[in-house]
């Protein structure tokens, strides 16, 4: 007996890319990937397959070590870099810092030390406010940076930004640590391969994303360098995130990987966050659309604006998405890789004809 959806299929919002489905794609995998009995915890053939093609990508010393979650992953990844007494330099508006509870400092026992950004991105000169204190015993010893990417605000770093902070980090005795919930996102944005702003860039340990774009839950700790790491194989199930039945993880992410699907889904999410942004500059060039100001450039698949909020709660009443600061009128709008064009034009009705409601009273 097929059980009956609980939603309507055809409902999409812009709030978050978390939203969208599964990739029928990787649903075809998970369902090649069941039957018959693998080995347990990693020694199955398609966490095998995933270790190969991880180093395909990402360089013939990368290791791969699948999670639940993309918390999980950062968890891990720092726990992994630093002792108890290091701290990590972020963005202040990092994920690590702003949506994760508190659990890289809970679980771990390691201090982040956030460095405002006005665009979300650290760079040399910013992360060098924070570093500093080594041999203070007052002070947590910073020994790792983390960067975002995509980052919180959207916006994409590129592989010679990548490049300035592995080398300053690595100058000063620190580790670089890539937050990649939305990696596909920025390799669809800047046009290269992923090793371009990982491996070949400096970073050490990453964080890779499938969830967010089109993955049931399948997220992963790259190792890039392993002389950074230590005992990551027991930090993993010491923090609740060694999977039994991995190889469901590992087949999600084949497929995010074979032909492309990872990046096609991303591609098609970050055109349509330029659609959205076109239609809606163009109804303010001509007027017909009032009180809207973008905040960041839209660089991939997220949108950052401003409107009055008694507007953005009317809209909101038709499609869904977050408020980013309500003090300030702050919005962020998210396409996923199941976005429409229908869609996108649908939502910019409604923004033109809320606006306009708005202002006539």
């Amino acid at each position: 007996m097929t059980p009956a959806s609980l939603h309507d299929p055809d409902w999409r919002g812009f709030a978050s890319d978390n939203y969208a489905g599964v990739h029928q794609e990787v649903l075809e995998a998970i369902a090649a990937a069941n039957g018959g009995h693998q080995v347990a915890y990693g020694e199955d053939a398609y966490t095998t397959q995933l270790q190969d093609v991880v180093r395909q990508h990402f360089g013939t010393q990368a290791e791969t070590f699948p999670v639940f979650n993309g918390t999980g992953a950062n968890v891990v990844s720092l726990t992994s870099l630093l002792p108890r007494w290091g701290a990590v330099i972020a963005a202040t508006s990092a994920h690590i810092n702003t949506d994760e509870a508190g659990a890289p400092e809970r679980m771990t026992g390691i201090k982040l030390l956030t460095v405002p950004t006005p665009d979300g991105k650290l760079t040399p000169e910013l992360i060098a406010t924070e570093a500093w204190g080594w041999g203070d015993e007052h002070r947590a010893q910073p020994l790792a940076v983390s960067i975002t990417q995509t980052t919180e605000l959207g916006t994409v770093y590129t592989p010679d930004e990548v490049r300035a902070i592995a080398d300053f980090a690595h100058e000063q005795g620190m580790a670089l640590h890539m937050d990649g919930a939305r990696l596909w996102n920025a390799a669809a944005a800047i046009g290269v391969p992923l090793c371009a702003f990982t491996t070949d860039a400096g970073v050490d340990v990453l964080s890779i994303g499938g969830t967010k774009i089109g993955a049931l839950g399948a997220e992963s700790v790259v190792v890039l360098d392993p002389t950074r790491t230590t005992g990551l194989i027991y930090l993993r199930k010491l923090t609740m995130q060694l999977a039994s039945k991995m190889r469901f993880i590992s087949a999600q992410l084949l497929a995010l990987f074979e032909d492309d699907l990872g990046l096609r889904s991303a591609t098609h999410a970050n055109a349509m966050a330029r659609r959205l942004r076109r239609a809606l500059e163009a109804g303010i060039a001509d007027g017909a659309i009032c009180g809207l100001e973008f905040i960041q450039p839209t660089q991939a698949n997220a949108i950052f604006a401003t409107l009055p909020t008694e507007a953005a709660d009317r809209i909101r009443e038709h499609v869904r998405f977050y408020d980013w600061n309500r003090a300030r009128g702050e919005v962020r709008w998210m396409c996923a890789w199941d976005t429409t064009e229908a869609d996108v034009d649908h939502f910019v009705e409604v923004v033109r004809s809320e606006l306009d409601r708005h202002w006539r009273g």
